[in-house]
């Protein structure tokens, strides 16, 4: 347990080095940290505050640093959050709202990373494929064939095909009628699996079309595999702790790029309750050492089926980027409420 005075000293020192990136003395301790003692004794308190291992000094200079662990103290204890202006929350509401239902996830990992000038990230819910309510050829030139799949939902898809050779407007309506017979009421998971047998026993000539669709439609209905998007991942090279240090930045890329391990971080948050925060190495990924990710859940009608976050150095304003997460998960989850219902 801290004394008022240690609190306050370490709140001011990690304020003063979050908002100057420099190593913080006693001297400025002394003057900002509007308490009446001498730098002797601030430099006391912040032997004290070093021995428990909230701050350190780096050997460069006599001023200290936080640790992880004094982040920790200072986000659970001493932080102040201040709620987003009514206008910045009209514009995230109105940002969300106005995008298309698929465009959603994109806009609020962009919405994230602007505001908060780090990288945001969205975690999606595992997509639910939808099955086929209809499948239809459209012959649109000699080799030009038009693929159209509508789903059970309503939802049509439209994809080219390119199969090498001519097909007769017969052929595309036994073609058609093949493909509703056996795959309608099915999604394209199931097709996928059931179908190459059957693609053998069918004329050669209708293999080629048939594999060309299947692979058509299994790609327009899947969609993307990812259920993880990221923005402004460039915004950490600017960065005064990482762009001195490329052997980091490519590690943190590679993060990014191989998701797994991020995505995992982000599932924890599905069963929290509110902004979590892993500060340094409570990730548990060394790529994160320096890092800190803010997350908080996003619902639709009640349900978790995502997460939100921000990625930085553990050096940010933390007192600005929580209610940027906070704010944004809510009203993702009000728009993605409001289309799944609208």
């Amino acid at each position: 347990m801290l004394d008022e005075r240690s609190k306050t000293l370490l709140k001011t020192l990690i304020q003063r080095y979050i908002a100057e990136g420099q190593p913080v003395g006693s001297r400025a301790l002394s003057k900002h940290s509007g308490l009446d003692l001498s730098a002797a004794t601030v430099r006391n308190v912040m032997a004290d505050l070093e021995d428990i291992g909230l701050i350190a000094s780096p050997h460069t200079s006599a001023g200290r640093v936080p640790t992880s662990r004094g982040y920790r103290f200072f986000v659970d204890s001493l932080l102040t959050v201040k709620p987003l202006d009514k206008e910045k929350i009209d514009a995230i509401e109105g940002q969300l709202r106005l995008s298309q239902p698929r465009q959603l996830i994109s806009h609020a990992s962009h919405l994230l990373s602007g505001l908060s000038h780090f990288a945001g990230v969205v975690l999606s819910a595992r997509r639910v494929v939808p099955k086929i309510r209809q499948i239809e050829f459209v012959s649109l030139s000699e080799k030009r064939i038009l693929l159209i799949l509508v789903t059970a939902d309503g939802d049509v898809q439209n994809r080219l095909l390119f199969p090498g050779r001519c097909y007769t407007p017969s052929e595309l309506v036994a073609a058609t009628n093949y493909l509703n017979q056996h795959f309608v009421g099915h999604d394209f998971e199931h097709i996928r699996c059931h179908v190459q047998d059957e693609l053998h026993s069918l004329r050669g000539d209708l293999q080629t079309l048939m594999a060309a669709a299947l692979a058509a439609g299994d790609e327009a209905m899947s969609g993307p595999g990812d259920r993880y998007v990221i923005s402004g991942e460039r915004n950490l090279l600017e960065v005064e702790e990482f762009s001195s240090n490329m052997k980091r930045v490519r590690e943190l890329f590679d993060l990014f790029e191989q998701r797994t391990s991020l995505m995992q971080l982000l599932d924890l948050s599905h069963r929290a309750d509110g902004v979590q925060i892993f500060i340094g190495g409570e990730s548990g990924l060394a790529p994160l050492d320096e890092c800190s990710v803010v997350t908080a859940p996003y619902e639709v009608d009640g349900q978790i089926v995502g997460s939100v976050g921000v990625i930085g150095p553990t050096r940010m304003a933390y007192e600005r980027v929580i209610p940027i997460v906070d704010i944004t998960a809510k009203l993702l989850s009000s728009a993605l409420t409001y289309h799944a219902n609208g």
